[in-house]
């Protein structure tokens, strides 16, 4: 890998600098201020709609993981062996690889959909079960388009809210450096997932081998295939027939295991699903290994209080898993570069430290509070999925659709447009001219004629040819801007052509097609926060009015 691709400050649309700041901390700034990162605010960790203060949300748990982020960015920069393979000093990798690693911790959830992973696992069964009960109604779909809903994943989701959700009249989302969206996709892969890929191999009696890490999940939506290949080619990430992780993703993934299995462990102590006698136990187990002797220790302690015993204990993992994680970044990152390590830096222990923090976070999946939680969950989700999926493509009545559709974020709509502008506009006129032009079949098979309807259709035809002079401006334009060579002027007329097309046509959220149409809903039930989920829920179900 060639880290001068890997660290570029390109971006998908040029962006010219207005300040002394560099492009990776611009890039933390629109971030900061996304509305994405809001409402994490509000969106499950472990405890679904919990009301205790001290406990995680997304929010709070990435800023925790983007510490640690940090952490292993000082580390990275002071490391004599980073600094040759990069080519770049001491100071100058302060300046850009704390930072990137900041932005792709803090926005590593930000994908992620109301009541954590388990409303993941929802949306992927509900679109099993609707794919095969609807089977002619969704056939159009191809293998990708309802894989994306199939295998549902929260990875995926966040590369299209940086991309593509956060718009401002173009489809460029928060436009950041390939180097930070190529650092945050934990999963480069939109071909079949490892789990798939095994069972077609054992059902003919091969052996699966290459269960590459990047391949563990579905981390490419269909609607981000071309920007995803923008980025790979951009980030020299590709290896033969394989998109690679960017290496800065382990340093990420690590981040992102030690903070939530470590405050887990605090986590449930806090809500009293266990005792610190029961967690010391644990650890006493295993004294031969030094840390757990030691946490051990910090805990049994009858000189200091509880509060005092769970956060020593909790700094002195985290310390462990942040020496072990950085230390096998460092010794295996040429294998990391070409493709063949494929481990989670933190559980990668011959003392396997991790499964036994781990085992406390299965102890907290498993009790009755969270179980109860995850099942109004359930009802929430489903509940909303059938809402608009019903009434916008099952009931195949207008009247119900636009009622619907009404209450859907309208920027949510206007990004799928926004990406699909010149296909979107097309199919609205063709639909117009289609649907005039057979009134005014039926209207000369009975030996009239409309003179209202002939103006209507003349008029959409002259719309039409106005169109066609416009679209081949706006491509060449637009395509020109993902080439990183559009000027500022050449921006500025890209957009009033933008602005023609759309004031004439004025598409809506019935032109797109139907796996956009498919992706609006989605897009709009992810992004909800639980307490939004839950109340949207209660409205559209009845059982409340405010």
């Amino acid at each position: 890998m060639d880290w001068t691709k890997l660290l570029s400050s390109e971006r998908i649309r040029r962006s010219t600098p207005t300040d002394r700041r560099n492009a990776f901390e611009s890039d933390y700034g629109r971030i900061i201020y996304s509305p994405a990162l809001r409402r994490m605010h509000d969106k499950t960790q472990v405890f679904p709609l919990t009301t205790d203060d001290n406990i995680h949300s997304r929010l709070t748990h990435s800023n925790e993981v983007m510490s640690l982020g940090y952490t292993f960015g000082i580390k990275l920069s002071e490391s004599e062996k980073f600094q040759r393979i990069t080519g770049k000093t001491e100071s100058e990798l302060f300046r850009i690889i704390p930072i990137l690693l900041q932005n792709i911790c803090l926005v590593h959830d930000i994908g992620n959909s109301p009541f954590g992973h388990f409303g993941e696992t929802i949306i992927c069964n509900y679109f099993k079960e609707l794919f095969e009960r609807e089977k002619e109604y969704f056939n159009t779909l191809n293998p990708h388009q309802k894989s994306d809903f199939v295998h549902y994943d929260g990875n995926a989701q966040g590369l299209r809210v940086l991309t593509k959700l956060q718009t401002l009249n173009d489809p460029f989302g928060l436009n950041l450096t390939y180097a930070t969206l190529a650092s945050s996709i934990k999963y480069p892969n939109f071909k079949k997932i490892n789990k798939l890929k095994k069972k077609e191999k054992e059902t003919i009696g091969e052996i699966f081998n290459d269960n590459f890490i990047e391949n563990n999940k579905h981390g490419i939506f269909y609607s981000e295939l071309e920007y995803f290949n923008l980025i790979v080619n951009e980030t020299g990430l590709k290896l033969e027939d394989r998109e690679l992780r960017h290496p800065l993703c382990y340093l990420m993934e690590a981040a992102d295991t030690i903070a939530y299995l470590c405050m887990d462990m605090e986590d449930g102590f806090n809500k009293g699903i266990y005792s610190l006698d029961h967690i010391a136990k644990k650890f006493g187990q295993h004294k031969e290994i030094e840390v757990c002797r030691e946490v051990y220790d910090i805990l049994t302690d009858k000189f200091q209080d509880e509060t005092y015993k769970i956060v020593n204990a909790r700094i002195k993992l985290i310390a462990y898993f942040v020496k072990i994680s950085f230390d096998n970044f460092i010794n295996n990152l040429d294998r990391i570069e070409n493709g063949t390590y494929n481990e989670e830096l933190i559980e990668d222990d011959k003392d396997n430290v991790y499964e036994i923090v781990k085992s406390f976070s299965t102890e907290i999946f498993k009790s009755r509070e969270i179980n109860n939680l995850e099942s109004t969950g359930y009802s929430v989700i489903v509940g909303l999925l059938e809402f608009y999926i019903d009434f916008i493509f099952l009931k195949k009545d207008d009247s119900f659709a636009n009622r619907t559709t009404a209450l859907i974020s309208k920027s949510i709509i206007d990004a799928a447009i926004e990406e699909n502008l010149i296909k979107t506009c097309q199919r609205k006129i063709e639909n117009i001219i289609k649907d005039l032009q057979s009134k005014q079949k039926i209207f000369q098979e009975k030996g009239n004629t409309d003179n209202k309807l002939n103006k209507n259709i003349n008029k959409t035809l002259a719309i039409q040819k106005y169109f066609s002079k416009l679209s081949p401006i706006y491509m060449e334009q637009f395509e020109k801007q993902k080439k990183q060579k559009l000027t500022t002027e050449e921006y500025k007329r890209l957009s009033k052509v933008r602005f023609k097309i759309v004031k004439n046509i004025n598409p809506c959220f019935n032109d797109l097609d139907l796996y956009y149409k498919l992706r609006v809903v989605v897009d709009f039930i992810s992004g909800m926060t639980d307490q939004y989920a839950l109340k949207h829920y209660q409205k559209i179900s009845g059982q409340r009015i405010n």
